[in-house]
């Protein structure tokens, strides 16, 4: 290309000015900072991730905030109201501060959805990859592994496993995570089924790479968005599920405290004083909804069809600039 074609080349149409070319701005954005732009931009992804790192930072730092001892009783301060000195929710029948076992409480139910999505999704991943990946008779008996645990009803086998082998919080986060697998299974394989037709996976074929190595350099790294927005949603899930197996008496017992178990404590008093049910319910239902902006917000940011909307100040400046050119 000769001198005068590109300086033409760099003439802005319309102008006798020559545009100037700013390298760094003809870099492409990565699509993990893509992502991270559309996911602050959603108003609601942002509240919820705000929401699920106070209750974080609350069950994080329980020891320190919570005034008093959440199995400490005190018949003398019984069935306190809200706003009473030095209980500011009140206290329930024995006189155990609210607040502090509303904190306390946090621990429990975030280390039970945390944990139970972890490894429901690892589970899920890993015969998710290996069914999609793989096809054949791996394909078909694992997914008739997985129609036959969808076929089991989930609530009552919960229940009677916590029933024989106790109410112990390390069994309920093994059969929470039992039941819980499948869907991230289904998902994985879905996406394996389409990624492995990929032209790069022929080429990384064709130059010897592992089955193994496909599955873990390439198309998990590719699988990645759809596991990520699963997970999320799936602690709300586990959350709800200890919550309701702690109510029913089968979850965390005393003197460890739940979200559940003070709903549960708290049903024989609804009369009486309803605000002891009002907290932990409130609690539950703030913690679910923002978990499920934040799997909603990561769901749009890795969607290549979202596109981000753009600022009405932007369309202005452009509109003005291009009324003002001379084409």
């Amino acid at each position: 290309m000769s001198v005068t074609s590109l300086e033409d080349a760099q003439l802005e149409p319309g102008r006798g000015k020559t545009r100037e070319i700013d390298p760094k701005s003809e870099k492409p954005t990565s699509m993990t900072l893509m992502a991270w732009k559309k996911f602050m931009s959603n108003p609601f992804a942002v509240a919820g991730a705000i929401v699920l790192l106070f209750f974080v930072a609350i069950a994080v730092f329980a020891k320190y905030i919570a005034p008093y001892d959440p199995a400490a009783i005190d018949m003398l301060k019984s069935s306190l109201p809200a706003g009473s000195p030095g209980h500011p929710l009140g206290t329930d029948e024995l006189g155990r501060d609210i607040l502090s076992r509303l904190i306390y409480s946090s621990q429990v139910s975030l280390s039970v959805g945390f944990s139970v999505a972890f490894i429901s999704v690892v589970i899920g991943t890993i015969i998710g990859s290996i069914s999609g990946y793989f096809g054949s008779w791996i394909d078909t008996i694992f997914m008739r592994l997985v129609d036959v645990m969808n076929s089991i009803p989930t609530l009552f086998l919960n229940i009677l496993v916590l029933a024989i082998f106790g109410a112990k919080f390390s069994y309920m986060i093994m059969i929470l995570s039992f039941t819980s697998w499948m869907g991230s299974a289904r998902l994985v394989r879905g996406t394996f089924l389409q990624l492995r037709e990929m032209q790069y996976v022929e080429a990384a074929k064709a130059i010897g790479v592992s089955s193994w190595g496909i599955i873990g350099r390439h198309l998990l790294r590719n699988a990645t968005a759809p596991i990520i927005v699963n997970a999320t949603l799936m602690v709300g899930g586990a959350i709800l599920a200890e919550s309701g197996l702690s109510y029913l008496g089968l979850g965390v017992q005393l003197p460890d405290t739940s979200w559940g178990l003070m709903l549960s404590n708290a049903q024989q008093f609804m009369l009486v004083d309803p605000t002891q049910a009002l907290y932990p319910g409130a609690c539950i239902f703030i913690v679910v909804l923002a978990v499920n902006f934040i799997g909603d917000g990561i769901r749009d940011a890795f969607d290549p069809r979202k596109k981000e909307k753009i600022p009405r100040r932007r369309m202005r400046q452009w509109r003005e600039n291009f009324l003002k050119s001379e084409i």
